[in-house]
């Protein structure tokens, strides 16, 4: 996919600095990093077992937690083991192209995240809403077609910020201040004219979680006024807890996420540590909050854990 020939134009690697200012406290963080990293991957992976091996739970909420749970696996898997070497190897050499391949997966999986939480929010408006419809409308076909357009949607907006970088030259300043490629992290070490790939980047990126956003956001008020109207006191308790533990892991990405790409552009006066410091726990928090989260809130995942924990059926 990118290739070239060209050494002075091309670096062969690139050095990632990790946090800098924190330099002399990165071997201890690295230990709160490891251990969020170990709970991602084990809450992820038994989400995806439980809903693999229990056909009950073969439903619509299930399969779009499932394409979240491996989304997560891949965005924290596409960092955090070289931010780990960095820190506790100073193994701050990354190839040139595992770069572009970093940024690849990162921004991608960023997109597929944010989409899967767009068709979260459209499951709950459905089952809340048009209740006796729910089965009808979201259909397993029609759920595995919305999964795959979010996951073309991902990559096909996301490869011309790799194929852009890959034919462009770069200056003799190859060191990265932050733990990862990141995509307008890589684009400042580039001796060209780069406002054509700045406004790719904005236009992508506000087209895309712009639109999730919106979604997610006429879904929730809908929800919200279908609530306020159930006669029950029970139900509406019982939706709004199923509403805010979504919200939660929304707000958990979101936040940090569009917090970190608008200071790489306009927000030239927060301090770098800050910055960077939110910058990895962007791409660690919601994998490891979402499988906590949806188990501890959603009884047939919970109940699957402690019986595989207790040996005992429920």
């Amino acid at each position: 996919m990118m290739t070239s020939g060209n050494n002075s134009s091309h670096p062969r690697y690139f050095i990632l600095l990790g946090i800098p200012g924190l330099e002399n406290c990165q071997f201890w963080i690295a230990f709160l990093f490891c251990a969020m990293y170990i709970v991602a991957v084990v809450g992820n992976i038994t989400v995806i077992h439980i809903i693999r091996i229990d056909h009950s739970l073969h439903e619509p909420m299930y399969l779009f937690l499932t394409m979240l749970a491996v989304s997560d696996l891949v965005l924290s898997s596409s960092t955090q083991p070289k931010m780990l070497a960095i820190f506790w190897f100073h193994a701050q050499e990354i190839e040139y192209h595992a770069c572009l391949i970093q940024v690849f997966f990162i921004h991608a999986f960023s997109s597929v995240e944010s989409g899967v939480l767009m068709a979260m929010a459209l499951d709950r408006y459905v089952a809340i809403c048009f209740p006796l419809h729910h089965s009808s409308f979201l259909t397993p076909s029609v759920v595995v077609k919305l999964g795959a357009t979010v996951m073309l949607r991902g990559l096909l907006w996301v490869s011309p910020f790799c194929f852009m970088i890959s034919r462009m030259p770069f200056c003799s300043n190859h060191i990265i201040p932050q733990s990862y490629c990141e995509h307008m992290a890589v684009l400042k070490l580039v001796c060209a004219d780069t406002s054509v790939n700045c406004t790719y980047g904005l236009l992508a990126v506000f087209s895309v979680v712009g639109f999730d956003i919106i979604v997610i956001s006429v879904s929730y008020v809908m929800i919200l006024r279908t609530v306020l109207g159930l006669s029950s006191g029970e139900a509406r308790l019982k939706a709004f807890g199923t509403c805010a533990s979504h919200i939660c892991v929304i707000l958990a990405l979101y936040i940090p996420a569009l917090f970190t790409f608008l200071t790489h552009r306009f927000g030239h006066q927060v301090p770098r540590v800050v910055h960077i410091m939110l910058a990895n726990l962007y791409l660690l928090v919601p994998p490891m909050l979402n499988p906590i989260i949806y188990g501890v809130k959603t009884k047939q995942i919970r109940e699957r854990v402690l019986q595989g924990f207790c040996g005992t059926a429920p």
